[in-house]
Order: structure tokens, then sequence, then C-alpha cells
């Protein structure tokens, strides 16, 4: 794996959204299917201890991703991530929030609204992720949550999985 790939975290508390760029070392096409498909995003979308656990996938416009990142103490920690627009290996579009088992979306927690682009970079792949929030609070919230370092944590979980996925 390269440690030369780039990563940007700026939060705009004016404009209330953060915008992620980061970059991978795989072909377009195998960085958007690690984002869209449950068996591969269980494997990488967490931060380290955390697992990832899908109990429904529905990737299509109106449909949803309803998920738990896992402790290693088998604590549960559920989202749910609703597709507004989808434009296959080029971006999507979604609503993100906390949420409890059943998928009922928690409003007393942060929720974002995600924007996704997918880009070719030489041999590489550019994601550009721009989460923008309600409030200044919320974004915020998200930030002393941890959202950074918990991003940078998962970040480089895809990087592990792109190389073994590659080397198959």
């Amino acid at each position: 794996m390269t440690n030369d790939l780039r990563f940007e975290f700026v939060a705009d508390k004016d404009e209330r959204r953060i915008t992620v760029i980061r970059e991978f070392d795989a072909d377009r096409q195998l960085v958007w299917d690690c984002h869209t498909k449950s068996e591969l995003l269980d494997q990488w979308f967490a931060p380290k201890p955390l697992t990832t656990q899908t109990k429904h996938m529905d990737f299509r416009e109106g449909g949803y991703w309803h998920y738990a990142m896992i402790t290693p103490d088998n604590e549960k920690y559920w989202n749910r991530l609703d597709y507004k627009t989808i434009d296959p290996i080029d971006g999507y579009t979604a609503q993100d929030g906390f949420c409890d088992e059943t998928g009922a979306v928690n409003p007393d927690l942060p929720g974002s609204h995600w924007d996704g682009t997918f880009a070719d970079e030489k041999k590489r792949t550019l994601v550009t992720t721009v989460v923008q929030y309600a409030s200044a609070d919320s974004l915020q919230a998200a930030i002393d949550m941890g959202l950074k370092d918990g991003l940078a944590s998962t970040l480089e979980r895809l990087d592990e999985l792109l190389l073994v996925l590659q080397e198959a």
C-alpha cells in the first residue's frame, strides 16, 4: 500500500459542511463496488477496532442501507443511509442518520446529506464526499464525536481491502 494517497478533511462551519477528498490506488469500478455492495462495505466501513454488519441493503434510488457498527464488546451503533440519486460509478447522494435496530432515525443525533463523486485520477480513483449538516451545531457534534480520525481509520481499511481484492 502506498502512503502518498491524498486525504483532505475540510470543515466549513459557515456553510455547515465537511468536504472529504480521498484518493485510492485502485480503478474507479472497484472503488465504486466497495462503496455500494454490502458484502464489501461490511469488510471496511468502520474505524478500527469496530466492525460493520449490514441488516438491509437496497442500493437504488429510494432504497437504503441499514447497518450497525459493532464494538469488540458487541455494542451496536445503528445507522441508516437513504439513497436519493445514483449515477453509476460517477456518484450518488444520500441522507445519513443514526437510527435504532428497526431503522427508525433518531432526530436528536446529527444527520447529514451526502454527495459523493468518483473520478479517475491518473491510475487511481478520487472520491469527493460533501457532507451537509442542517446546522453548525450538528456539524460540530459530528466533529466532537471523532469524525475526522474515525474516517481516516475507516478509509485506511478500504485501502487494505482494495489491495487484497486487486491481488485476488
